[in-house]
């Protein structure tokens, strides 16, 4: 079995910790560089119920995307539920790898996982990697359809083979408007607008758009936006990861065991559809 430093060697070879963005907290948070390591879960969120799981499954090592402390802390005390994970990791011999802006820019990283979840064939980057002569790294992706879909018919393709969540996936645009080019980003794009802009696509599927960017948006030309869960939208490239995770481990003969924790950790829990008025019209 390898030892954990082993193991986390390998990760940080598929997204260098050098290639996060500068607020980023990345890394291995918990764990021992000399216990061995033979299960690992994957997920997007470091958060209690997913502690859990990898308790229950036996897990040696816990590898997420998103960061447990973002931010600096005085305390891991237990009586916080973030030092509670970390007590219960300590505890149990569970070590936390975090892997979060290095993974969405590698290559394959998370939005390539977004992209091939929704049967999408990648062209590029959307936001290319200076460093990278090969230009494949970068934020988000610029896709094309296997065939044209009217905007309604694409976003129930995503909201089909994105996992379910209580929001479902938004759409602005002309229902019937033909999609044939899609940008994507995984998490968080409103701030990739500029950038979708100028690679013409014809619509651009991300989570977190907040009303004022998307109003503007959409004001700026016929884009169609599509708004998934955050959570959503990442999950894939959990699959994607666990199964670099895998191929590595049958290069070097580690044997080890990769899972994938189906664990739902979006916030969101429920969903209300709103009720068209005649004083209000159709909602906005």
């Amino acid at each position: 079995m390898p030892r954990l430093s082993e193991v986390i060697a390998a990760l940080e070879n598929l997204w260098p910790a050098e290639r996060a963005e500068s607020w980023d907290a990345v890394g291995t948070v918990v764990g021992d560089p000399d216990q061995e390591v033979t299960r690992v879960l994957f997920a997007v969120d470091p958060v209690q119920e997913i502690v859990d799981e990898a308790l229950k499954l036996g897990a040696d090592l816990l590898v997420t995307h998103h960061p447990l402390y973002l931010r600096g802390t005085t305390t891991v005390a237990a009586g916080h539920f973030k030092g509670r994970v970390v007590h219960t990791l300590i505890k149990n011999d569970i070590a936390l790898h975090v892997a979060h802006t290095n993974a969405d820019t590698a290559d394959p990283g998370v939005s390539d996982a977004l992209a091939g979840a929704l049967d999408l064939r990648v062209v590029g980057p959307l936001v290319p990697d200076p460093s990278d002569a090969t230009g494949r790294r970068g934020l988000g992706r610029i896709c094309e359809l296997d065939h044209p879909l009217p905007l309604k018919e694409f976003a129930a393709r995503a909201a089909e083979r994105l996992p379910a969540t209580a929001q479902g996936i938004r759409v602005a645009g002309d229902p019937e408007a033909v999609v044939r080019t899609v940008a994507v980003s995984g998490g968080s794009g409103d701030s990739l607008f500029d950038a979708v802009r100028a690679a013409g696509v014809d619509a651009f599927l991300t989570a977190d758009l907040r009303h004022h960017p998307a109003s503007e948006a959409r004001a700026h030309s016929p884009l169609a936006l599509l708004d998934a869960a955050h959570w959503a939208t990442e999950w894939p490239w959990c699959e994607l990861a666990a199964a670099q995770l895998d191929e590595i481990s049958d290069r070097k003969g580690w044997d080890l065991r990769v899972h994938v924790s189906r664990t739902v950790t979006d916030p969101w829990t429920a969903h209300a559809a709103s009720t068209p008025t005649t004083d209000m019209g159709a909602p906005n």
